[in-house]
């Protein structure tokens, strides 16, 4: 709790109660490996389709003569939890599938949007949301009084 501001998460962005991961198939290299990585860790459940899998990064490293670049496959990604390579070329698959069809998206609606804010509220119930503590009750530390100053005349 900063002194004189509202009581805030550290980090900031910290989650303060349950947690859901959105994924479709559009989500691909950082998203699949985030999304992997939170169902690996448990950090909640992921609402929506299969991601795309591409996890092999590439570089822009080298210049032809005439300026265009070449591209190489260069970093892979192995998980743990008997995953290892698989996400590459496959994706990560989610725990709840959720689509998002055509019709749904010409009328405004994200049904795996929709889906995890239900959900969310299901967790909730189950898994408060933790409440920082009212500032009331915290003790006080008063400083003694200062000396008195010496006069040297």
């Amino acid at each position: 709790m900063p002194r004189g501001e509202k009581p805030r998460t550290y980090p900031h962005h910290a989650p303060r109660g349950p947690v859901i991961i959105l994924a479709d198939e559009f989500a691909g290299s950082d998203g699949d490996i985030i999304t992997q990585v939170s169902k690996l860790r448990g950090i909640g459940p992921v609402i929506g389709t299969r991601t795309w899998g591409g996890v092999v990064g590439i570089d822009n490293r080298f210049t032809l003569a005439d300026g265009t670049g070449v591209t190489q496959p260069r970093y892979a990604n192995w998980f743990g939890g008997g995953v290892g390579w698989s996400v590459e070329n496959y994706g990560v698959d989610p725990d709840i599938e959720v689509t998002y069809p055509p019709h749904a998206y010409a009328a405004g609606r994200d049904p795996q949007l929709e889906y995890g804010i239900g959900a969310l509220k299901e967790m909730i119930q189950e898994l408060p949301t933790d409440r920082p503590p009212a500032r009331s009750g915290y003790r006080k530390l008063k400083p003694a009084p200062l000396p008195a100053r010496r006069h040297d005349g």
